[in-house]
């Protein structure tokens, strides 16, 4: 279970799902204080991802499912949320801790 607190300001949180269909290329162009874009899945999707993209569009990852069960209906409910990258690490790190972000509501 997450230790991050629905409705939390703001939080630090791993990215997930950063090696499938070429993401791995995406993280690499990545820097620390890189902005992201937060888009949750649309309504009635279960169980509904909030989807971590570059400037431009392209797909990094998701964030893990203990903040998606929150955070994605919040979104859909009108809630924004902005997000940074904090640290980029090497492909020789698991690929859930490869890309960690901060997430502002």
């Amino acid at each position: 279970m997450s230790s991050i607190l629905p409705g939390a300001e703001v939080f630090w949180t791993p990215v997930y799902g950063t090696v499938f269909a070429r993401r791995t290329e995406v993280v690499h162009r990545l820097r620390p204080g890189d902005r992201l874009i937060l888009v949750p899945d649309p309504p009635d999707t279960f169980p509904a991802n909030v989807w971590v993209h570059a400037r431009g569009g392209d797909v990094v990852g998701h964030l893990s499912p203990d903040v998606n069960s929150w955070m994605a209906p919040w979104m859909l409910s009108g809630w924004c949320y902005s997000a940074e990258v904090v640290e980029v690490l090497g492909d020789d790190v698991a690929s859930y801790k490869r890309l960690v972000i901060e997430v502002r509501h």
